[in-house]
Parts: structure tokens; C-alpha cells; sequence
């Protein structure tokens, strides 16, 4: 048990916070009695209801969790750089959805069609409310899944996987649009919040700065004999 628990105790971390997060979220998604700001822009009314793109919307939960899951056996350093790069980022989508409830009003009142995907929307509709959007961690998690793909030199190499990654990457952000779960400044919004924490994790390295600080701390410290 000793050796497992050292083996895999970098799981601890996420798993506490999956509670957290699922707790904090399901709360505002029951909280349905408070003012909420519309979101809305102008550009939103010319983008076209599109069905077909219910499929890389839920293919975010497979791409994201794929990406976490490769990095938890094969890197642990890459692992903790794209899950410090998730947990901000939704800590910030949470609490700005807890000081600044908003809704928007974008999805069509009846299905244009009717086929498999249409079907698959209305299911979606029924088990997301349009509340709480900004800004969009489809959008958000979608890009910091990319970034871990193509920072890490061995994925990056192999140009199928850089390729196809951010192919997905953007079918899902453009699905978030098309399927009229998100407004284009949900989408813009998670750009520049993706960008900031891209130049923290991975530029300025946090994680190394952390773990070198702890070192230092730990060097310098006492010696109790």
C-alpha cells in the first residue's frame, strides 16, 4: 500500500478539488432565483445554429480527461502543470459566476430539425442550464488541454497528435457557438484567461518556481538531529 500511495499520491490533490469543483457548481446551477446579467454581443445573432457540432462538444469530456490521464502515468511534472492551468482557471470561472450570476438567451426556442443530433442538443439543453457561461471553461480547458499536448516535447514530436489536438481543440471551441451553448464573449473571454495562465504555467513555470522554492526552504531549514 506504501508503494502505491507514493506511486500515484499526485492523484490526491485533483481528486479533492473534483469535489470542491462539482460541489461549488452544482450549487449555482440550483441557485435559479438570483438576478442574472444577460450576456449578449452582436455577432452572436449572425453565427447559425449548427447540431452537427454536438458531437465535439461532448467529446471536450473525453479530450480533457484523456489529456489529464495520459500526463498522471507518463509525466508527473506535465501532469501538474495542466491540472495547476485547469484549477485556477475554474476556481476564477466559479467565483466570477458566484459574484456575477449571468445567463444568456441564445438557444432556439424549437429545434429547426429533427435527426440524432438534434436530439442529442435537447438533451444537452435538458441537463445544462444556460446560466453561469462566462467565462466558457469548454473553451478554456479545451486550450490548456492543447497546450499540454504540444509542451511536451514527446507529444509535440509525433505531428499526428499535435495535429489532431488541435483540430479537437477547435471543433470543440467552435461547437460551444454553433450549438448556441455559448456567447462570443464567453469564448473571447476564456482566450485571454487562457493566455494569461499559458505565460504563468508554462512560461514563467510555476510550478518549477514552486517546487524549487519548497527546496530552498527545506535546504535551509534546520537539521534536527
Amino acid at each position: 500500500m506504501k508503494t502505491f500511495y507514493e506511486k500515484y499520491k499526485h492523484a490526491i490533490p485533483v481528486m479533492i478539488y473534483a469535489v470542491i469543483y462539482m460541489t461549488w457548481f452544482l450549487y449555482l446551477e440550483e441557485s435559479n432565483k438570483r438576478n442574472f446579467r444577460v450576456i449578449h454581443v452582436t455577432l452572436d445573432d449572425y453565427i447559425p445554429f449548427c447540431e452537427f457540432f454536438v458531437i465535439p462538444y461532448f467529446l471536450w469530456f473525453v479530450y480533457v480527461s484523456a489529456v489529464v490521464i495520459y500526463f498522471f502515468f507518463k509525466n508527473k511534472e506535465d501532469y501538474a502543470k495542466s491540472c495547476v492551468f485547469f484549477i485556477i482557471g475554474m476556481t476564477i470561472f466559479l467565483i466570477i459566476s458566484t459574484l456575477f450570476p449571468n445567463v444568456h438567451h441564445l438557444r432556439p426556442a424549437v429545434m429547426p430539425r429533427e435527426n440524432i443530433f438534434t436530439h442529442l442538443t435537447t438533451y444537452l439543453y435538458s441537463t445544462d442550464t444556460p446560466t453561469n457561461l462566462w467565462p466558457s471553461i469548454h473553451v478554456y480547458n479545451s486550450l490548456g488541454a492543447h497546450f499540454a499536448v504540444v509542451k511536451n516535447p514527446r507529444l509535440a514530436g509525433k505531428k499526428w497528435v499535435a495535429r489532431g489536438s488541435l483540430i479537437t481543440c477547435i471543433s470543440i471551441i467552435l461547437s460551444t457557438m454553433f450549438l448556441k451553448q455559448h456567447s462570443l464573449f464567453d469564448v473571447v473571454t476564456a482566450f485571454i484567461m487562457a493566455a494569461i495562465m499559458y505565460g504563468i504555467v508554462y512560461k514563467y513555470d510555476i510550478v518549477m518556481v514552486y517546487k524549487e522554492r519548497a527546496h530552498a526552504r527545506k535546504k535551509a531549514a534546520p537539521q534536527v538531529n
